[in-house]
């Protein structure tokens, strides 16, 4: 999706465990592997923003996996509670633009995903020992959360 703001959207991403592994995306705008995510529509909550992308770039339905966060706050009665992101972070996307991103920590009920190659370029599972090679392309931050995501899952 394009962006919406001239100067800062706000996205969401997903750390996605199973079974001691991460889930990342090969990006192929960037050349690295990223989280599964994406920029939060316009009139689109970021409950409504995470799932949409986790389906969208792994084939997983709600019914396949675990959000783990609290909701936010309560409701007076016409609002919702959101899921508190486990992490967030603000990081330049297309200078001068930027992105605020709300990462969120997920357990997966299966390693079951689906390749949309108009999204990337491949989609799979690594292992924290895996994540140490330098010969894979990340960003530095990329590597850290998904290595805290597998020691917060396991």
């Amino acid at each position: 999706m394009p962006h919406i703001h001239p100067d800062i959207d706000f996205t969401v991403s997903a750390a996605i465990v199973f079974d001691r592994r991460v889930l990342l995306v090969d990006h192929p705008r960037y050349a690295v592997w990223l989280t599964p995510g994406g920029h939060v529509e316009l009139n689109e909550d970021t409950d409504q923003a995470l799932l949409r992308e986790i389906h969208e770039e792994t084939g997983m339905g709600v019914s396949d996996i675990e959000v783990i966060s609290e909701r936010g706050g309560v409701s007076n009665g016409d609002g919702k509670p959101l899921w508190v992101p486990r992490w967030m972070n603000i990081h330049p996307a297309n200078p001068p633009h930027r992105h605020i991103d709300l990462m969120y920590l997920i357990r997966a009920k299966s390693d079951r995903i689906i390749l949309d190659r108009a999204e990337h370029n491949d989609i799979r599972w690594f292992a924290d020992k895996e994540l140490e090679d330098a010969s894979i392309t990340m960003f530095p931050d990329t590597r850290w959360y998904a290595r805290e995501a597998i020691k917060l899952l396991s």
